[in-house]
């Protein structure tokens, strides 16, 4: 984070409903990823769905904050960092217990699936690119899309191997992979928010 003062921030309504649609919309592919997921049984798909509803709470942690202390939004920052760390050792956990039960992931659900979530996500990055450099609650908004735009594509490659081999490992191991970046960006977020609320006290 730099210190010339220039951060971005919330400071409008216009900024605000920008938080409104990424919420709306991570909220209704959360619902679209997760049935999708389990009725092409893709570990993938509910690896990726899960990471959007990290994004939607995210978002309403964001909208909690407005006009709050800089100590209220580095413990809503803290929140969401706690939240995305739980969701990717849960993506984990369920990644390796399909790898032990046995799976039949559809690599035509995956690619299509995917596919219009990683439309959704590039237009809720491009309308977050104002808080990437901004406050730390803000600046975990845009962390988390960026990390769903990479699951996407990740999710899309797997399910293209998936149809093309007839295997499940590709839908496993991709939700192990998404799973570990998840889980990496939380720790950062959560190093990010200590470092904030430090400075705030």
């Amino acid at each position: 984070m730099t210190d010339c003062g220039c951060q971005a921030q919330a400071t409008n309504e216009a900024e605000r409903r920008i938080l409104r649609i990424a919420l709306g919309l991570n909220a209704g592919m959360f619902i679209v990823g997760a049935i999708a997921g389990l009725i092409a049984h893709s570990m993938g798909l509910i690896a990726d769905s899960l990471d959007m509803l990290a994004d939607a709470m995210a978002y309403g942690i964001a909208l909690a904050a407005w006009s709050r202390t800089a100590d209220f939004k580095a413990t809503a920052a803290r929140t969401s960092g706690t939240l995305l760390l739980v969701l990717g050792i849960g993506i984990l956990l369920g990644a390796l217990w399909r790898l032990i039960t046995g799976s039949n992931p559809d690599g035509l659900w995956m690619m299509g699936v995917a596919f219009v979530a990683l439309l959704v996500n590039a237009t809720v990055l491009r309308l977050l690119e104002r808080f990437r450099h901004g406050e730390v609650h803000l600046r975990a908004t845009w962390l988390f899309t960026r990390i769903d735009v990479i699951a996407n594509l990740a999710v899309i490659a797997a399910g293209i191997l998936v149809w093309l081999l007839n295997s499940s490992l590709p839908d496993l191991v991709i939700g192990v992979v998404i799973s570990r970046f998840v889980i990496k960006e939380a720790l950062g977020i959560l190093r990010e928010s200590r470092r904030a609320k430090t400075a705030a006290t």
